[in-house]
């Protein structure tokens, strides 16, 4: 196999409060031609960072990177200037970030950005300005100003006809359509096929990809995962995948290496990665993530593994497995109960108008005609693609966003016909936990402060002392500490920032918690304990929960019933382990088709 690669004694510092700390001790590793490295581990393990250094993008203001050599296809890079850096990166080695969305420049049009990247490397290429649409003037559509030169128009044709056969490779649809789309126009599917199609355009020969499949739906992941592997079987690459999900890494790569706070614990083929794990780091990643086959009180969690508590998976099961006629039990109490919220026919509807009057000639029928009852203490689950509803539905239940017909009957009361007066008192029994805590919580409020003021709100606790103890007491009850009350959110991990917005959902005492995807841009490791934290709080205080997330595995874990939605519709709803070993609907066959399985 031909060497493309070889990264030998990597080490990366950072400077903090005039202080050198290292961060990366020595990474070795290899990339090897038509062939995946997956790197796995949580976040601050240092994969993203050795990848970063490798490209050189880190700040060599705050940063100081050292190894005893960095070859790309024999040369050494790690002395590179930035001159010459910028004819490596994209032609040689090109990056995939995780986000599409604050990758992409969002006021210029896709079309144009990838255009703009290969006109970027011509110029690198050819030493002379080759005009490509629209960057004479900033524009974003057309050609911008010419010169009139045919050279150039020719060249502007020529550029945008290899954009447009990269589009059509990365099988988006539409590619002359998408050409002319902003990002936010676009899916994030098809928003990370875009930044793949940027990274291909000069056919280097590795590609880095940063957690590209990360919040992204089971199907749209299968895609990616499918599309990547495909070109690089046409063009030879050698592929760095970093990923925390080692069903991920089990679907594309060849080779693992596991990291840890800065060290490589294990490497070897995927086969043995995943089969026979030797280090208790890479066993707890394994195990922590939810299994398909049986069903956990609860999911062990990495910590458990390095101090000893579990040997094994096997151990794991056999203390933690809960039976099924256990589970029958469970349900016949649960639904001899009376409903506590009843969805009827349900319709969410959004209005597309035009012309001067604004007259409405279509509507987006985001939530039709759903109906489905949530007993007492129950965790019913919620899947589906992006776009399919489920989002909606859950605003629409708590009337954030508002109903276009139907009833939301919550203990006897229509919420539908409520008053403003009457409405709040209902959000201090019903309340959600948003899918991103990074933009959940005000950065200017101090946590302690964030969730004390929806008890302010509704009035609980109006003695000052004691509001502060009732949080200082919430905090505990989610895992954090007391004396974090002062702290901002930036000062937390996106784990911690989450355990901080389920705190401030429990502040008001609530019945039902609306969880829109609370766990989905988490590790393996924080988010196994994000849900046993859900769960256990869920027995201590009879909460019931609706658990809305694209995760199938998730979903089946923390679930009684499972809904599936598709195109607003409710395609099917079943006990949640009937519904994962025998689907009866097409479409849900195809979600559970598209697991990533370890």
């Amino acid at each position: 196999m031909t060497t493309l690669l070889k990264v030998n004694n990597l080490r990366i510092s950072f400077c903090r409060d005039d202080k050198w700390q290292e961060a990366v001790h020595g990474v070795d590793f290899e990339v090897f031609e038509g062939k995946t490295l997956g790197i796995v581990g949580e976040s601050g393990s240092g994969k993203s960072v050795s990848n970063l250094a490798v490209m050189q993008l880190l700040d060599r203001r705050k940063s100081r990177i050292e190894s005893d050599s960095i070859l790309l296809e024999g040369k050494d890079i790690s002395h590179y200037s930035d001159e010459q850096m910028s004819e490596v990166r994209g032609k040689q080695i090109a990056m995939i970030f995780q986000e599409p969305m604050t990758s992409l420049n969002p006021v210029y049009k896709c079309g144009f950005q990838v255009m703009e990247a290969f006109g970027r490397q011509q110029i690198t290429d050819n030493r002379q300005q080759i005009t490509v649409p629209g960057l004479v003037e900033g524009k974003t559509e057309g050609f911008g100003t010419s010169t009139g030169s045919v050279a150039e128009t020719s060249q502007k044709l020529e550029s945008k006809k290899k954009v447009l056969d990269l589009f059509a490779k990365v099988k988006l649809p539409n590619p002359e359509i998408v050409f002319d789309k902003y990002p936010h126009e676009l899916s994030g599917g098809q928003k990370q096929r875009v930044m793949i199609a940027m990274a291909l355009i000069s056919n280097p020969k590795v590609l880095i990809a940063d957690e590209p499949t990360t919040a992204l739906d089971v199907t749209v992941q299968k895609e990616i995962l499918k599309l990547l592997k495909e070109l690089q079987r046409e063009n030879g690459m050698g592929m760095i995948f970093i990923t925390h999900d080692l069903g991920v890494v089990s679907e594309i790569a060849d080779d693992v290496i596991v990291m840890n706070k800065g060290v490589i614990v294990e490497k070897g083929t995927t086969r043995d990665i995943l089969n026979k794990p030797q280090h208790p780091y890479t066993k707890g990643l394994i195990a922590c993530r939810p299994p398909l086959d049986y069903r956990l009180e609860r999911l062990p969690v990495v910590k458990e593994f390095l101090e000893g508590k579990w040997r094994d998976n096997e151990q794991v099961k056999s203390e933690l497995l809960i039976t099924e006629e256990a589970r029958q039990k469970q349900h016949e109490i649960l639904y001899s109960q009376e409903p506590i919220l009843k969805v009827q026919n349900l319709r969410t509807w959004y209005p597309l108008r035009k012309g001067v009057f604004g007259r409405t000639y279509a509507h987006i029928k985001s939530v039709d005609d759903v109906s489905f009852d949530v007993y007492p203490g129950e965790t019913l689950g919620l899947v589906g693609e992006s776009g399919c509803g489920k989002t909606t539905l859950g605003r629409s239940i708590l009337r954030l966003v508002e109903p276009t017909s139907g009833n939301v009957i919550f203990e006897g009361r229509d919420i539908t016909k409520l008053n403003n007066k009457e409405l709040r008192e209902y959000r201090k029994q019903a309340q959600i936990v948003f899918q991103d805590p990074y933009s959940s919580l005000n950065p200017r409020i101090c946590i302690g402060d964030s969730i004390a003021e929806p008890m302010m709100v509704h009035g609980i606790e109006k003695d000052a002392k004691k509001r502060r103890e009732r949080v200082c007491h919430l905090l505990e009850e989610v895992g954090l500490e007391a004396s974090h009350y002062q702290r901002y959110p930036h000062e937390f991990s996106g784990g911690q920032r989450q355990r901080i917005c389920i705190a401030r959902a429990l502040a008001v005492n609530p019945k039902l918690i609306i969880c829109d995807e609370s766990v989905s841009a988490l590790d393996v490791s924080v988010q196994a304990q994000v849900l046993n934290l859900i769960n256990r709080l869920k027995k201590e205080f009879h909460f019931t929960y609706i658990f809305i997330s694209h995760d199938l595995s998730v979903v089946r874990f923390m679930s009684d019933r499972v809904v599936v939605m598709y195109n607003g519709k409710i395609q099917e709803m079943n006990e949640a382990d009937a519904l994962f070993n025998n689907p009866q609907n097409d479409y849900t066959k195809k979600l559970i088709a598209a697991i990533c399985k370890v």
